[in-house]
Formats: C-alpha cells, sequence, structure tokens
C-alpha cells in the first residue's frame, strides 16, 4: 500500500531544487505523481504530490522537512489513501476570466464558487496588458469541480452575474472528469 504525500516548497529561484526534491523522493521509493511549479518574482514555488510506500511514508516526509537547511521552506501533509472517498458526485468544469484588473477579483469569483458548493482544483492567473491600451488585464484560468445538482445553467447565471459586477468576459466549457486546464 502507499500513501499520498503533498508538498509545498518555497524558497530563492536557481537550478536544481526540482533535482533535489526528485533525489530525496527516489530515495525513499515514492513515485512523482503531480505537480504545479513556477518561478514568481525571483522565488521557486512548487506543491508535488508524491505516493510513497506506507513503511516510508514518515521517513520521506522528515527528510524533505530537512530541506530547510538547502534554503526551503517545506510543509506537507501525508493523506490517507481513502480521503476523497465519498466527497461527492461532480464534474469537471474548466472556466476562463478576463477582465480590467483590480483588487478583489479572486475573492469575488471563489466566494460565489464556494457559495454554489463549487471546488476549485486548478487556479492560474496573470496580469497582462490589453492588446490596444495597454491597461492591465487580469486572466482567470481554473479547473471547477462542481456537484452535479447545480445545472450548467445556474452555474452561468452566477458567474453572468458576476461578469456584470466585474465587467469581465469568460467562456464556460464542460470538460471530461480528470482533464486539466490549459495553464498557459
Amino acid at each position: 500500500m502507499s500513501k499520498p504525500l503533498v508538498l509545498t516548497v518555497i524558497g530563492s529561484d536557481h537550478p536544481g531544487i526540482v533535482n533535489l526534491l526528485s533525489d530525496v523522493a527516489q530515495r525513499y521509493g515514492a513515485n512523482w505523481a503531480d505537480s504545479r511549479m513556477a518561478s514568481l518574482a525571483g522565488q521557486f514555488a512548487g506543491i508535488v504530490h508524491f505516493e510513497v510506500p506506507d513503511q516510508n511514508a514518515e521517513a520521506l516526509a522528515s527528510a524533505l522537512r530537512g530541506l530547510v537547511s538547502s534554503g526551503l521552506h517545506v510543509a506537507l501533509a501525508i493523506g490517507d489513501s481513502s480521503a476523497g472517498a465519498g466527497a461527492g458526485v461532480h464534474r469537471i468544469v474548466r472556466l476562463e476570466l478576463t477582465g480590467n484588473d483590480r483588487p478583489g477579483i479572486v475573492r469575488d469569483l471563489s466566494g460565489r464558487l464556494a457559495g454554489r458548493g463549487v471546488s476549485i482544483e486548478e487556479l492560474y492567473t496573470e496580469v497582462v496588458s490589453a492588446a490596444m491600451s495597454a491597461d492591465p488585464l487580469f486572466k482567470v484560468k481554473a479547473r471547477l469541480a462542481v456537484p452535479e445538482a447545480l445545472s450548467d445553467a445556474e452555474l452561468k447565471r452566477e458567474l453572468e452575474a458576476l461578469a456584470t459586477e466585474m465587467m469581465v468576459d469568460f467562456e464556460f466549457e464542460r470538460r471530461a472528469s480528470g482533464a486539466a486546464p490549459d495553464a498557459r
């Protein structure tokens, strides 16, 4: 049996961080199952999901916590293999928003979604310059887990109300469960 171990890591960006993480994981027989990593403002930030043999989970966790001596800040959680079972029936939806940048967009969006029982499984945001005016635009790409009880029409109405308030456009597309959004 194996356990999921989820690691978040942040530190000054430099070559070799991913190699360091993968080397430690390999020593404990862990499989690198899933990850999201980026360099933002000169800092490396990553989330990694390892599947590790039960008997090695605590030792791997300890070794990963020891990476603090390498200048990395590490937080991790060892999951239960049965976690997530019975979490409810949902479908996966891809959402894209683009609008004038302002504080509060993510708060407003996430509040509306949470209020309808929608979980944000992945979120990618960036500020870009508008083509003609060079004004800052805020772009959101998200992968949502939508409860089956919430119809596409209801979700669309909720997002349209938000789009009107935020002066944003959005694309709404139903996707098969497990499909990843286009991140860039």
